[in-house]
């Protein structure tokens, strides 16, 4: 017997893993009927996920915990059990701007706070002169690529709120605004950035690891209420769900951390925090496996 799911998507490089299971068959292999459907906007995977329409879906990040406190929509308890992208977003500029930019670079081009800066000298200059502020797309209001921009900005001096405009922008309609004019610059996700360069209307500035070290983009999001089964698959602890438990290779994640550990390799996770998810996702099993 089969699950039927639909999971809503957009036409984004961290999809992948979701277009991948599905075209090769690995969902079908653990009873799963799913239909993908693809989406041009956040706003629409947000609400089609909250009324119920998708039973699961690529989503931003922070809307997850957006949506689960009720912030600037209705609230909907969402769960993201596991993350399907970090670090994959860039800004990328039109040939002008980066041209401008350039001229007010102090410093090495690829680091942030310089073009930053040479940001605001170039609003100051449109300022006095009296151009048109600056309009920068992205792609929703509760986005990384939101933050990232205002972050940037503001490091070199830049109001985001005073000094240029931000604008919501679907990704599919990034590259084709910034080829028009319509935007100067934008913030998107992978392939966006690089289908600008390849048609020579846009210049990658800075991939946005440069800026956040560690950010998540997207997640794999469901409704909270539709979430009743906590596994491997699930939490991420335990190996890969496709392994069995006769093959070797399916090694608790704990384990991996406590060895590298031992051998003096520095991982960032702590393990008493590790054990207490592991702990705390054996009591979730048990409170919804049970009778």
């Amino acid at each position: 017997m089969t699950t039927p799911l639909h999971v809503g998507f957009i036409p984004l490089i961290d999809a992948a893993a979701l277009i991948v299971a599905v075209d090769k068959g690995f969902a079908a292999e653990q009873g799963l009927d799913v239909t993908l459907v693809r989406e041009v906007s956040w706003s629409n995977v947000r609400d089609k996920l909250n009324i119920g329409l998708f039973d699961a879906a690529h989503l931003l990040a922070p809307v997850a915990i957006a949506s689960s406190l009720g912030l600037g929509h209705v609230k909907v308890p969402i769960v993201a059990p596991f993350n399907l992208g970090i670090n994959g977003n860039a800004i990328t500029v039109s040939p002008t701007l980066h041209a401008a930019l350039m001229a007010e670079i102090e410093g090495d081009a690829f680091d942030p706070m310089a073009t930053a800066r040479a940001l605001a000298r170039v609003v100051a200059r449109r300022r006095k002169s009296g151009a048109e502020p600056l309009t920068f797309g992205m792609t929703f209001p509760v986005s990384t690529h939101n933050y990232q921009l205002r972050f940037w900005m503001a490091a070199g001096g830049v109001d985001p709120d005073e000094d240029v405009h931000l604008v919501v922008l679907p990704p599919p309609y990034m590259v084709d605004s910034l080829a028009n004019g319509h935007v100067d610059a934008f913030c998107v996700g992978a392939p966006w950035n690089s289908i600008a360069v390849d048609r020579g209307v846009g210049h990658i500035l800075h991939f946005v690891s440069d800026i956040f070290v560690h950010a998540a983009e997207k997640v794999l999001a469901g409704y909270q209420a539709g979430c009743r089964r906590f596994d491997s698959a699930l939490t991420g602890l335990g190996g890969c769900p496709f392994a069995g438990d006769d093959l070797v290779g399916n090694i608790a994640t704990e384990t991996v951390v406590g060895a590298l550990a031992e051998r003096g390799v520095e991982t960032g996770i702590e393990p008493w925090a590790l054990l207490s998810a592991v702990e705390a996702t054996k009591a979730l099993r048990k409170q919804f496996t049970e009778p």
